[in-house]
């Protein structure tokens, strides 16, 4: 066989080509880059037949070295499929070189590893003109770093997703994080190279993917006292670190150091919104709205330019119930273009091998696909605008979401002509207005004037837009299903309606809606995205039971996919969230109890392994 067993694969028209469309494609990423490509050449020992080539995805390999990658491409020779047929002996085919290409988000380079089997390895790195160069000590801990802040941050987000996308652990025990660690502490303060989350416009020493990584490492195994030592070291350095040394000890619940540090700070650093954020959120936390309501307009004059600070005063205006100048507010937010996150087409693939492992094929929890018909749906809710949402424009429209759930639609289109002028109005009064003037009747220029109400912005009057949609589909669904329930008629979708619905739910805020529809949908087919927000729902219910089936479901369909890794990911956050209330030897005796096969047993205890090593809260219960 020319497969890798239990390992993705695709196979080439043209061998290399994928290495030629990745060195191409260097110059087009400005985030943290695509996932690494694995590309390997294999020959067959029979004369005459064609070499080929084939390559998959793969993040959380250690990129720390050439001898750390090389011996990742060293393990695929084990992985070659060598079923033997009645007439073969042996597989004849080999695996004769790879290369492995991991992309510098620091420097911006692709840097790869080349290994001949047998033979010697040749590292380099290419350059966005597609030039070699030799790689030095900075350049591998560069790329070392960006590789797990690829695997940390991009885990589950479903912007970054691929076929044949192989998934492993970035960081297997202490000594890896304690190494991981002093990387991201020696590079720290190149961190706003790498770019920043969309609603930022400028990245900083605080904004940027590193702290964000940073602290979703920390946070997702509610590990704050490894987070506090670090951010420690580097606060003497910065006092703007502060922010993310404050929050930690927030989450730690040492509210008086954390109130310390930000006192002290802001002393020497009165101009940092993120510090003044912080104090923002604690106020909020503690109901005390009238001061964050001074602070978020604070930030909002020393930083004018950023999205946050202005949502940040949406959201405090909000806790006021003052709609009107929430929606002004909100109205005054600058909005940023959104960036797609970083990938690089490929060629089409000749031959695609996504393999399913046998012990998971076998253990019957893999649910089989669903008919064609569940996957169906009405346009109404498939073209929904909202879903199409992205970076700012996505995070204004949760702030309007949560508006309406509040006030309701009518009540929020009240005060929206309270407060604005349309844009149609505007033109109207506009024109009114010039031939006043040309009249030179003062009194009527100063009659037609907008004095007391603004322009609504056009992105603004789009969301309204998007939200009429939204809440007109949720409206007529409620209303037709409460008929239906009252008239005790069955009520019928596809599972992927039902799946929409509780998309659609969620979005505005109807957790309990969207709860029934999520297990509607998983009646009539699967769907990781159900299963993963019910999870969601039923640890938040502290509903231990369907929260560990959910889990079960969704691990045994990760690791059909290739998703290996256990940390730091959603699955891991919700377990640890289930062990930090309940204690870890109360969640694996009800695991237990549930009398899985044994290789879906063994995936589950990779949680409770990762738990113990790492001294997640609770794991000594």
């Amino acid at each position: 066989m020319d497969t890798l067993k239990d390992i993705p694969e695709f196979f080439e028209s043209e061998t290399g080509e994928s290495i030629v469309a990745r060195t191409d494609a260097l110059g087009t990423f400005h985030e943290l880059g695509p996932p690494d490509l694995c590309h390997i050449f294999k020959t067959n020992s029979k004369p005459g037949v064609k070499e080929i080539g084939s390559y998959h995805y793969v993040s959380g390999v250690d990129a720390s070295s050439s001898a750390s990658l090389a011996a990742y491409l060293n393990s695929l020779t084990y992985s070659m499929d060598d079923s033997q047929s009645w007439f073969t002996k042996s597989n004849a085919w080999r695996i004769r070189s790879g290369i492995y290409c991991c992309y510098n988000a620091f420097s911006r380079v692709d840097l790869r590893v080349e290994v001949k089997i047998p033979g010697g390895v040749e590292s380099y790195y290419v350059d966005v003109r597609g030039e070699r160069h030799e790689a030095n000590a900075t350049h591998w801990q560069e790329t070392y770093l960006s590789a797990i802040l690829r695997a940390t941050l991009y885990s589950d987000d479903s912007f970054y997703r691929l076929a044949g996308y192989r998934k492993l652990d970035p960081i297997t025990d202490v000594k890896a994080e304690q190494r991981f660690l002093e990387a991201a502490e020696s590079l720290f303060w190149k961190g706003s190279q790498l770019g920043s989350k969309p609603e930022i416009q400028v990245a900083t020493s605080v904004h940027n993917y590193l702290t964000d990584g940073l602290m979703k490492y920390f946070a997702d195994g509610y590990r704050y006292q490894p987070a506090i030592d670090f951010f420690r070291r580097l606060h003497k350095l910065d006092p703007q670190v502060g922010a993310l040394l404050a929050q930690v000890y927030i989450n730690q619940n040492e509210e008086i150091q954390a109130i310390r540090v930000l006192h002290d700070d802001m002393k020497l650093s009165a101009m940092s919104f993120p510090l003044t954020h912080v104090q923002i959120d604690f106020l909020r936390s503690k109901g005390d709205y009238n001061r964050a309501l001074q602070l978020a307009k604070y930030a909002v004059d020393r930083t004018p330019s950023e999205y946050l600070t202005w949502a940040k005063l949406t959201e405090v205006y909000m806790d006021l119930e003052d709609y009107k100048n929430a929606l002004l507010t909100l109205n005054s937010c600058p909005m940023f273009t959104y960036n797609e996150r970083d990938m690089h087409r490929m060629p089409p693939p000749c031959r695609t091998h996504l393999p399913m492992k046998p012990d998971i094929m076998n253990t019957g929890i893999m649910e089989e696909e669903s008919p064609v018909k569940e996957a169906e749906s009405d346009s109404n809710l498939s073209r929904l605008p909202a879903p199409a949402l992205h970076g700012t424009f996505a995070k204004a429209y949760t702030l309007l979401t949560r508006l309406v759930f509040s006030l309701g639609w009518d009540q929020l289109l009240k005060y929206r002509s309270e407060v604005f002028v349309m844009e149609e109005e505007y033109r109207k009064r506009k024109t009114s207005e010039d031939e006043a003037i040309q009249l030179l009747d003062k009194a009527a220029v100063e009659e037609s004037k907008i004095s007391t109400k603004r322009l609504c912005e056009r992105w603004l009057d789009n969301l309204f837009m998007v939200l009429y949609e939204d809440l007109r589909v949720y409206t007529f669904w409620r209303t037709e299903y409460t008929h239906y329930k009252a008239q005790n008629v069955p009520y019928r979708k596809t599972g992927t309606e039902w799946e929409l619905l509780g998309d659609l739910a969620l979005r505005l805020g109807h957790e309990d809606e969207a709860k029934i529809a999520y297990e509607h949908c998983l009646d009539h087919k699967f769907s990781a995205k159900a299963w993963m927000r019910l999870l969601s729902i039923y640890v938040a219910e502290n509903n231990i039971q369907k929260a560990l089936l959910a889990a079960v479901k969704l691990t045994v369909y990760h690791e059909r996919w290739y998703h290996e890794i256990i940390y730091p990911t959603e699955m891991s956050r919700h377990m640890n969230t289930l062990i930090r209330n309940e204690g870890l030897s109360k969640i694996q005796n009800r695991l237990t109890s549930m009398n899985l096969p044994r290789p879906v047993q063994k995936l589950m205890n990779r949680y409770f392994k990762y738990a113990e090593l790492f001294e997640v809260d609770g794991c000594g219960l």
